[in-house]
């Protein structure tokens, strides 16, 4: 699992945003992500797609999105 957060004081601003891959019954894999504010459940997001290497992609894409947006390890 790859959690970044995003911390920011002056505007009380406390994220997470969490990801991993998973295999599906049905052979395929689901990019899971959930997001919001740390201590709280947060939402969660499942996208599937038919192979390994594309959900690989996928989220490779997800966290140079929220890394350039200010999200840490």
């Amino acid at each position: 699992m790859i959690r970044l957060t995003r911390s920011d004081l002056s505007r009380n601003m406390h994220r997470f945003y969490a990801m991993q891959l998973s295999p599906t019954l049905f052979g395929e894999w689901a990019l899971v992500a959930e997001w919001g504010r740390i201590g709280s459940p947060g939402k969660v997001m499942r996208q599937a797609f038919q192979t390994e290497e594309l959900a690989q992609t996928a989220l490779e894409k997800r966290i140079r999105a929220k890394t350039r947006r200010g999200y840490l390890p």
